[in-house]
């Protein structure tokens, strides 16, 4: 009777046990399920921005009076060849006559096709022929038709792109002048009003930037700062009082930094408002806890027969945790650092407030420019009406999720490559 009891148990908790393994693997498939569903969701609304539709055009480059071979970058820019470059287009249909219609057929190219004809002459200088044949942006409109997003079934007073212009595309389509090439723009541009001309080379330097300014600030400050609390200072009440405030410093919300950036280092010191030196600041304060807390962690770790020993051999406090604690802790101390760096390039709330909303046209040069960052500017492009802002955002959610897959790669790396088993 006693062994009918023991093997009934037994199979209870075994059957128990199998029960955890399901419901356990049950929620890592459910969850991962969530994951893929979210990628695809991203990546199939995102990936056509890192293409555009051009249109090609004949340029009749005799008709400037000009010498182009002779003149510099900046000369060109200043060159008036605006009736020139509409004329270059009208002469798609030669035959077009009307005025409205040949407005129509303007307006399924980018405004800046002027300057685009301008930019194919400065790269082309040394070697143009009489007739160049150019490769002109399509207007969004044109861009989301050619991209499948745009319901031509609608009635025409529903959509923007008006039943001529969706002619003029078709015939252009048919005589292979529309084109589906890369669109480099869009990593090296600022952003736009225009969504076909709108990119992301702005943001990205200012991210980078920003990433800069927080390493360069938290890092050395987090890195001692562990040291000397984990192996210098005296266990006191000021020690325990700064020990907890840094562990309520870690959970504290983001935009509560924002808030004390916006209120000190912007209204007080008068720092540049919207620039990534400002942002680096305010994101360093918010990364600190989180480089100190894995740091002390990765000191602790170390055994102490490692200090027993370099003490027993004649070195001093500084030398034995300098030269020996601290080299075997810092694969511990970078993947914290590096992890601390992933969650503030993914931050929005402290950097809206402190400016970096803005709408910054032009690609930062230097930390004390103007710019946006990655995550601000999917916040701002998610607010826009345009079809064509809705891939660009999803296409920036792509770079921006690759950027922290590849620092959180790289922490992993560390670790694995250089953390000693004990």
């Amino acid at each position: 009777m006693t062994r009918v009891n023991n093997d009934n148990r037994l199979a209870k908790r075994l059957n128990a046990e199998k029960r955890f393994q399901f419901y356990c693997i049950s929620a890592i498939a459910f969850s991962l399920i969530f994951v893929v569903i979210l990628f695809i969701n991203i990546f199939s609304s995102g990936y056509s921005a890192f293409y555009k539709t051009v249109i090609e055009v004949d340029f009749d480059v005799t008709q400037i009076d000009e010498d182009i071979a002779t003149l510099t970058d900046l000369e060109i820019r200043k060159l008036d060849i605006f009736r020139l470059s509409k004329k270059t287009i009208y002469s798609l249909y030669p035959d077009l006559d009307d005025r409205k219609s040949k407005k129509m057929l303007i307006k399924i190219f980018s405004i800046e096709y002027e300057d685009e004809i301008k930019s194919h002459l400065i790269k082309n200088k040394k070697n143009l022929s009489n007739i160049e044949t150019i490769l002109l942006t399509a207007s969004d409109d044109v861009d989301q038709v050619k991209k499948g997003n745009y319901p031509r079934e609608l009635s025409e007073d529903r959509r923007r792109i008006k039943d001529i212009q969706l002619s003029f595309y078709d015939d252009l389509e048919e005589r292979g002048k529309v084109k589906y090439i890369f669109n480099i723009p869009f990593l090296t541009r600022g952003d736009s009003r225009e969504p076909e001309l709108a990119g992301v080379g702005g943001s990205l330097l200012g991210s980078f930037f920003t990433i800069i300014t927080v390493l360069i600030l938290s890092f050395p400050i987090g890195i001692l700062s562990a040291i000397y609390l984990q192996e210098f200072a005296k266990s006191n009440r000021i020690t325990d009082f700064i020990e907890i405030n840094i562990n309520n410093l870690a959970a504290v919300p983001s935009i509560v930094f924002g808030l004390l950036g916006l209120g000190i280092i912007l209204n007080v010191f008068e720092f540049p408002r919207s620039t990534p030196l400002v942002g680096g600041m305010v994101l360093a304060l918010l990364t600190l806890p989180r480089i100190i807390i894995p740091t002390r962690a990765a000191l602790r770790a170390v055994p102490p027969s490692i200090r027993e020993g370099a003490l027993a051999v004649g070195a001093t406090k500084m030398q034995t945790v300098m030269h020996h604690v601290v080299p075997l802790a810092m694969p511990g101390a970078l993947t914290g650092t590096i992890i601390g760096l992933a969650q503030a390039l993914g931050e929005t709330a402290p950097l809206l407030l402190i400016g970096m909303v803005a709408f910054v046209v032009d690609v930062p040069s230097s930390p004390l420019d103007a710019s946006a960052s990655l995550p601000v500017q999917v916040y701002l492009w998610a607010e826009s009406a345009e079809r064509g802002y809705v891939e660009k955002t999803s296409a920036t959610i792509m770079l921006l999720l690759l950027f922290l897959i590849l620092m959180n790669l790289t922490a992993v790396i560390i670790r694995r490559k250089f953390e000693t088993k004990w």
